[in-house]
């Protein structure tokens, strides 16, 4: 066996493999190339990407907890911004309930349909007003967490309810 082919004895750390490419022809001033492979990766990083995984298979299923996570995050950047985008935004609660009177009075519905457009309004103007009460006094100021955590579990548990499956 060649010099330029044989590896030579060079410690390294637990669970790495070393690949050296010897030096090539006509570089022989260069130091060869040394390539460092990890033999295994991290139980932290396996959970990480297990995790990541699992939340890319099921991004449909976890919308509204997503769309929440990143209304929380918006009303505090406008909080921390001006309080005034409160008086911005509470117009936007009326809206829920315009919709539904319109809607109700174009396609009367009954039973079961008036049922969910009743529900659907009432969480509709909840989560706007929660939206238009945050920016002003904070996403996390008195019972606003709480009114957030609600409406996402009860908004989450309907978007599971009424969403099709695989």
């Amino acid at each position: 066996m060649s010099s330029r082919t044989r590896t030579r004895a060079v410690r390294t750390a637990a669970g790495v493999h070393t690949v050296r490419l010897p030096r090539q022809r006509g570089r022989r001033r260069l130091d060869p190339f040394v390539i460092v492979v990890p033999e295994r990766p991290s139980l932290t990083r396996q959970v990480l990407s297990g995790l990541a995984l699992m939340l890319w298979d099921h991004r449909r299923a976890l919308a509204p907890t997503g769309i929440a996570v990143l209304a929380l995050a918006v009303t505090a950047l406008l909080h921390v911004l001006g309080w005034w985008s409160a008086l911005v935004l509470a117009p936007l609660a009326v809206a829920p309930a315009a919709w539904f009177t319109l809607v109700q009075l174009r396609r009367p519905a009954r039973r079961s349909a008036l049922a969910w457009r009743i529900g659907l309004t009432v969480l509709a103007t909840l989560a706007a007003a929660w939206v238009a009460l945050a920016a002003g006094f904070g996403p996390l100021a008195g019972p606003l967490e709480l009114v957030w955590l609600l409406t996402l579990i009860a908004v989450q548990s309907a978007w599971s309810v009424v969403r099709r499956t695989r």
